[in-house]
C-alpha cells in the first residue's frame, strides 16, 4: 500500500503534520487538504494537544504548492473542479490563521503559493538558510492567493507589490525582514525541533539563530520602494524604465513577461488587501479573483507553457498589460 499523503499523529502533546509527497515536492492535492483541515478539526478541542507542527517530507522543501497539473485538468474537465478546490483549500488556510493553539510552521527549503498557505498563517514561523519562499502565480496567468496578500500588502515600502506581481523568491533574512517569518532555526536542527515539541515547549524568536543576510539589499529597496508604491502598472514600469540600476531594468523585463492580465488584476488585489482587515476577508476575495481566472484563458495557456509542453512560450491574451481595461480588472472582484 502507499503511504498516505498527509501524516497526522500526536507525539507527546504535539500534533505533528507532515505532507507526504515528496517526489512532487509535497504538492497539495484534494485528498490532502481534506486530511490538514480534518486533523486541524481534531486537534482544537483535544487536551492531549498542546501545539502543532507542520513540515514536509524530504529534503527539497516544505510545499511547493497546489499541484498544477490537476489544476489543469479541472480546467479542462478531467478532474476535480478548480473552484471546489480552492474552496477547501482557503477553508484550510483560515483554520490555520485561526486555530487556537500555537501553530508552528518549519518553512524549509522550497516554500510556493500554497506551501505558503499552509505556512505563513501560522502563530510561530520557522525558516532556515535554505528557505525560499514565493508566490509565482503572474508567471501562470493567476494571481497569488491563500491569503498570501494579507502579508504582501503589509510589507514595508514597496517590497510585497514587488513580490506579487514577479514571483519574487525570499530568502530567510528577506523573511523575517518582512514579516513571513518569526525565527531562523538551524537547517540540521529538524529532529531537535520534533523532540522539544512533543514535551509541549514551543519555539519563541530568542530560540533562533543568525539569519542568512537578506537578499534584497538597501540599493534595492530604493529602486523597488521608487517604483512598486506606485498607482498603476503603467506608472510601475515609468518609474522602473527612469532607473539606472540594472536590476531595475530587469524587474520590468521579467514584469512583461508575466501574464498582462494577471499583473494587473494582482496590482488590484494587493492593493485591496491592504484595506482589508484579517485573513479571512483577503481569502474570500482571493476565491473570487481565483474562480474569475477559471474562465480566463492565460490560466490554462500558463500552465501548459510552464509545466506541460515546456517551451516557455505562453501566448498571452492580450499579450499587453495596456490592453488590459479597467473594467476587465474590476469584473475580477465582483
Amino acid at each position: 500500500m502507499s503511504e498516505p499523503e498527509v501524516l497526522a499523529r500526536v507525539e507527546g502533546a504535539l500534533g505533528h503534520l507532515t505532507l507526504n509527497r515528496p517526489r512532487s515536492l509535497n504538492a497539495l492535492t484534494p485528498t490532502m487538504i481534506g486530511d490538514l483541515h480534518a486533523a486541524l478539526r481534531d486537534w482544537a478541542d483535544d487536551p492531549a494537544v498542546s501545539a502543532v507542527l507542520i513540515d514536509g517530507a524530504g529534503d527539497r522543501g516544505l510545499c511547493a504548492g497546489g499541484d498544477i497539473k490537476l489544476l489543469y485538468a479541472g480546467i479542462r474537465g478531467d478532474s476535480v473542479v478548480p473552484l471546489e478546490f480552492w474552496t477547501h483549500e482557503y477553508r484550510m488556510n483560515a483554520a490555520i490563521a485561526a486555530f487556537p493553539k500555537p501553530f508552528v510552521a518549519y518553512m524549509d527549503g522550497i516554500v510556493f503559493g500554497g506551501g505558503m498557505g499552509v505556512s505563513v498563517h501560522g502563530s510561530v514561523r520557522l525558516v532556515t538558510a535554505r528557505s525560499s519562499l514565493a508566490m509565482p502565480e503572474t508567471a501562470i496567468g493567476l494571481a497569488p492567493d491563500v491569503g498570501a496578500l494579507y502579508w504582501y500588502a503589509r510589507m514595508p515600502g514597496g517590497l510585497g507589490t514587488w513580490a506579487a506581481l514577479t514571483g519574487a523568491r525570499l530568502g530567510a533574512g528577506d523573511a523575517l525582514a518582512a514579516g513571513l517569518a518569526d525565527l531562523c532555526w538551524p537547517v540540521d536542527g529538524h529532529a531537535e525541533l520534533v523532540s522539544r515539541m512533543r514535551t509541549g515547549w514551543v519555539p519563541r524568536p530568542v530560540d533562533g539563530v543568525a539569519a542568512p543576510a537578506a537578499s534584497v539589499t538597501d540599493a534595492d529597496r530604493a529602486w523597488i520602494d521608487d517604483a512598486y508604491t506606485r498607482d498603476t502598472v503603467d506608472d510601475i514600469a515609468a518609474a522602473l524604465a527612469a532607473r539606472p540600476e540594472p536590476a531595475a531594468e530587469a524587474s520590468l523585463a521579467l514584469l512583461r513577461a508575466m501574464s498582462p492580465t494577471a499583473v494587473k488584476v494582482t496590482l488590484a488585489a494587493v492593493r485591496r488587501a491592504a484595506t482589508l482587515t484579517t485573513v479571512a476577508e483577503v481569502l474570500a476575495q482571493d476565491l473570487r479573483v481565483s474562480s474569475e481566472f477559471t474562465r480566463h484563458p492565460d490560466l490554462p495557456e500558463g500552465i501548459r507553457a510552464a509545466l506541460i509542453d515546456r517551451d516557455r512560450t505562453p501566448r498571452w491574451t492580450p499579450d499587453r498589460w495596456e490592453d488590459v481595461s479597467d473594467a476587465t480588472v474590476a469584473a475580477f472582484f465582483t
